[in-house]
């Protein structure tokens, strides 16, 4: 009796064993937590929202100053056209070719955006006083806003000033040094925030 239990349980646990190697067994993957997935996907779609909602931003800006994205450009250059200086032969004030082609540049400008207001500053090199220097410069601010007078633009929306030889461009004794200090530099007081292309 007691064989024939033995024998019996034996039997059992072969076919059990038997079908133990014909089935595969299952391994579990590691387990991944599903947070940590996530948060690197909600932190790249949080920095993706902040990019677009700065990029509306940006848009509400320029449509509210009434500034196509186009027209950036356009402004930068109207600014740097506005603000580049001009030149004067030695001890002069009298315009130079050269001077009256930058002026030139300027007045579509000026007459174009009427609220803009500018300032003209006088320099001069290193030679002579300084009370002798801010007279120049003096000069060569008023016969540059009496240039842009005379072609139309109000004198009232043009400040002068001179600095005489206190502000140079450019460091040196040489005679190209001298001629990059005797200049008029030009700056934009008011009116520049949405400067508008003069028509064609």
């Amino acid at each position: 009796m007691r064989r024939r239990i033995v024998g019996a349980v034996l039997m059992v646990l072969s076919v059990s064993l038997a079908a133990c190697r014909k089935k595969p067994v299952a391994i579990d993957p590691v387990p991944v937590k599903p947070s940590t997935v996530a948060g690197i996907d909600d932190e790249a779609a949080r920095r993706l929202r902040e990019r677009e909602q700065e990029v509306r931003d940006s848009l509400a800006r320029v449509q509210a100053n009434q500034v196509s994205l186009a027209g950036t450009a356009d402004a930068a250059a109207l600014r740097a056209a506005l603000e580049a200086p001009i030149l004067f032969e030695y001890d002069a004030a009298d315009m130079t070719e050269a001077g009256r082609a930058v002026l030139d540049a300027k007045l579509p400008i000026l007459r174009t955006n009427t609220v803009v207001r500018i300032r003209v500053s006088g320099h001069t090199d290193a030679r002579g006083s300084d009370e002798y220097n801010l007279a120049l410069g003096l000069r060569r601010a008023a016969s540059t806003r009496k240039y842009l007078a005379d072609r139309g633009i109000a004198a009232a929306r043009i400040d002068v000033v001179s600095f005489g030889e206190e502000r140079p461009a450019t460091s040196g004794e040489d005679d190209s040094a001298f001629m990059k200090n005797r200049r008029a530099e030009f700056e934009i007081l008011s009116g520049g925030e949405s400067l508008r292309v003069p028509p064609k």
